[in-house]
C-alpha cells in the first residue's frame, strides 16, 4: 500500500512535470476553475499547502512569488511537504480540525493529494498537456467525492455535478462528479 509521502512524492511529480511544461504564454489563461488563470491555480496549490501546515503551526518556506517564477514557487513548498511528509514526528502531528482530531498526514493525503490530481488535471486541460489521471487515482478521488459530495456542493467545492454517461471510464465518472466536462 502506497504511503502518503510515496503518494505525495508521485502526485507532485507530475505536477512539477506539468508545471514546468506549462508554455510562457498559457500563464495568464483560464482553467477549467471558473476565474483561475494557469497562474492562479499554481497560487492556489500553494496555499492549499500553507492552510496544511498553519494546521500544525508551520509556515511555508520561503518561495519565489508565484508571479514571478510559478515553477521555483512550486518545487520550494514541494520540496518541504515531501520533506514534512518523510519526518515520522511530522507527518504523525495531530491537531483539532473541522473535521475533528486528524493528523497532517491524514490530512494531507485526504486533501493536498486530492488537490494535486483534480487540479493536475484543470492544468492539463488548460494548458494541452496530457489529461489522463491513472485509474487507481479516479476512482480514490471518486470514493472521497461520493462521501464528500454533499458538503462539497454547500460549499462550493463543486457548483454541480454532470451526468457522465453509461459507459464513462472512471475519470470521465470522476470529473463529471466535479461538474468537469472530460
Amino acid at each position: 500500500m502506497e504511503s502518503v509521502a510515496e503518494r505525495y512524492r508521485r502526485l507532485a511529480s507530475l505536477m512539477t512535470d506539468r508545471i514546468a511544461a506549462v508554455p510562457d504564454e498559457a500563464w495568464a489563461g483560464p482553467t477549467p476553475c471558473e476565474q483561475w488563470t494557469v497562474r492562479d491555480l499554481v497560487g492556489h496549490l500553494l496555499d492549499v499547502h500553507g492552510r496544511f501546515h498553519q494546521l500544525v503551526g508551520r509556515s511555508l518556506v520561503e518561495h519565489p512569488p508565484v508571479e514571478k517564477d510559478p515553477l521555483a514557487a512550486w518545487i520550494a513548498v514541494r520540496d518541504q511537504m515531501q520533506a514534512d511528509l518523510e519526518d515520522p514526528v511530522r507527518v504523525a502531528q495531530e491537531y483539532d480540525g473541522r473535521l475533528g482530531r486528524s493528523t497532517f498526514g491524514a490530512s494531507v493525503d485526504g486533501f493536498v493529494c486530492f488537490d494535486l490530481v483534480v487540479h493536475g488535471w484543470d492544468l492539463a486541460r488548460a494548458t494541452g498537456q496530457d489529461e489522463t489521471i491513472p485509474a487507481e487515482d479516479a476512482e480514490r478521488i471518486q470514493a472521497m467525492v461520493d462521501r464528500m459530495a454533499p458538503t462539497m456542493l454547500e460549499n462550493g467545492v463543486i457548483s454541480r455535478q454532470l451526468d457522465p454517461g453509461p459507459d464513462a471510464t472512471p475519470q470521465q465518472r470522476l470529473l463529471a462528479a466535479l461538474g468537469r466536462q472530460g
